[in-house]
């Protein structure tokens, strides 16, 4: 990623946040790794609120995604309904959402492209499987994809 961009990592499964996160270190992906862990946390942090209930008077910088990893069965709204969401608002229109789940279910494919998905991946249950995620995700969409601008906003004032 050429410039201060982050990847949001939307996946309600601890283990799979783990386990994507140590492959993303072991294969030094470029990029800080922010993870929510439902539809809503994803649709929050895009609209620039902190995790945690934070009211931003900390002074902390809020990178915005350049990528979005989106599971697709998440609590409270699902990676279709936040996929929709991204599409639907002028900001975010061009940001790469890449799928990343376990269904196999053509359906979901299909509406995930439909909607707006860059890429529909199916997530590696073998870590060697998910550091060569990593790296192909480093390679391709990291250093080869020209990806649109992001911004970098800063809460508080």
């Amino acid at each position: 990623m050429k410039q201060n961009c982050s990847i949001l990592l939307v996946e309600d499964d601890a283990n799979d946040q783990y386990f994507i996160s140590r492959a993303f270190r072991q294969t030094a992906v470029p990029a800080h790794l922010d993870t929510v862990s439902d539809g809503q946390s994803a649709i929050d942090f895009l609209n620039g609120k902190p995790k945690g209930g934070n009211d931003g008077k900390n002074g902390l910088e809020h990178v915005n995604p350049g990528i979005v990893l989106l599971d697709l069965n998440l609590p409270h709204k699902s990676g279709l309904e936040v996929l929709k969401w991204i599409r639907q608002e002028s900001s975010w229109k061009t940001l790469i959402v890449i799928i990343l789940t376990s269904s196999t279910s053509e359906q979901d494919m299909h509406q995930a492209y439909t909607s707006g998905a860059n890429a529909y991946v199916i997530k590696p249950s073998d870590p060697s499987e998910l550091r060569e995620f990593a790296q192909l995700l480093k390679d391709f969409w990291l250093h080869w994809n020209q990806n649109p601008p992001c911004k970098n906003y800063f809460f508080g004032s």
